[in-house]
């Protein structure tokens, strides 16, 4: 058996779980039927809940109630989001810090795209032994890259035929609240070096989450409870660059969300709560122009 990601790998499986709960509700913001796979696959999550019906408390378990209503708005908001970039041009798609994203095996993708995902080798290991159980075929072409983001991956990226001359959409999905400052300025400064025109970037920051009242939110208590990940332990604690200036300063136009943003959209998911974790969650859109002519 192949082991288990741990760690920020760990949450990973949470995510998918998210997912598998959210697909099977009946006001779904997203389908994501192969994720329930991975956490049948991994020992320490079998007990985990994968249908509405099993969430002890519903949607008032803060955990696979609010939290996971949350990871569902997430995913649905960044699959419109790819797949209007992509229908717009772009045919690159890099899901930094991948995970157990299935986007390549679930979402129409126009022709000739190609879906480049990077992660340790630790947790596509994992995410393959789950996939080649399952015979899945991918709807466009997918390249899994091992390498480790806080170090130099570009050149495993650019070695494995992505070209820097033609329009990508980056995705960070939940990835630069775990990293130290230094590796997300240097993801911010490689993305920005290998974007051509009209290339996107999407990520989610935190801030505030530092604050007592926040820390003691009943999201991240549920979840050591319950799972046993530590979400507060995990998050990186170095302060945060601000890499939505960074880009602007870099010619690039960028627009902040928060979550509710897109509950208020979509009539569905999580609501502001007092002393909110999820409050304290950004998302971060972002676009490189072409540059304009004398």
């Amino acid at each position: 058996m192949t082991d288990t990601p741990h760690g920020v790998g760990l949450t990973a499986l949470l995510v998918a779980a998210a997912r598998a709960i959210e697909t099977h509700r009946t006001d779904s913001l997203a389908q994501d039927h192969h994720a329930e796979h991975f956490v049948r696959a991994a020992h320490p999550c079998r007990t985990w809940p994968l249908h509405p019906h099993d969430i002890p408390g519903g949607d008032t378990n803060p955990l696979w109630g609010r939290l996971a209503r949350y990871f569902g708005l997430r995913t649905r908001v960044l699959d419109d989001h790819l797949l209007h970039t992509t229908h717009h041009g772009a045919r690159q798609i890099v899901l930094l810090g991948a995970g157990l994203d299935t986007r390549a095996y679930r979402l129409p993708w126009p022709p000739d795209c190609h879906v480049y995902e990077i992660d340790r080798p630790e947790v596509l290991t994992f995410k393959h032994h789950v996939l080649d159980r399952l015979h899945l075929t991918p709807h466009t072409t997918r390249t899994p890259i091992s390498a480790d983001l806080r170090t130099d991956w570009a050149p495993a990226l650019t070695a494995a035929g992505f070209d820097p001359t033609t329009p990508c959409a980056w995705l960070a999905e939940g990835l630069l609240l775990y990293l130290p400052s230094a590796p997300e300025r240097h993801l911010i400064d490689t993305v920005d070096r290998l974007s051509a025109p009209g290339s996107t970037l999407a990520y989610e920051i935190k801030t505030g989450w530092e604050r007592p009242e926040v820390r003691a939110s009943p999201v991240y208590s549920a979840t050591l409870r319950q799972t046993g990940v530590d979400l507060l332990a995990l998050f990186d604690r170095e302060p945060r660059p601000d890499s939505a200036a960074d880009l602007t300063t870099r010619g690039w136009t960028t627009t902040t969300h928060t979550p509710y943003d897109f509950t208020r959209h979509h009539g569905r998911g999580p609501l502001p709560e007092p002393h909110d974790a999820l409050a304290a969650n950004r998302w971060i859109f972002a676009t490189k122009p072409a540059p304009t002519s004398g």
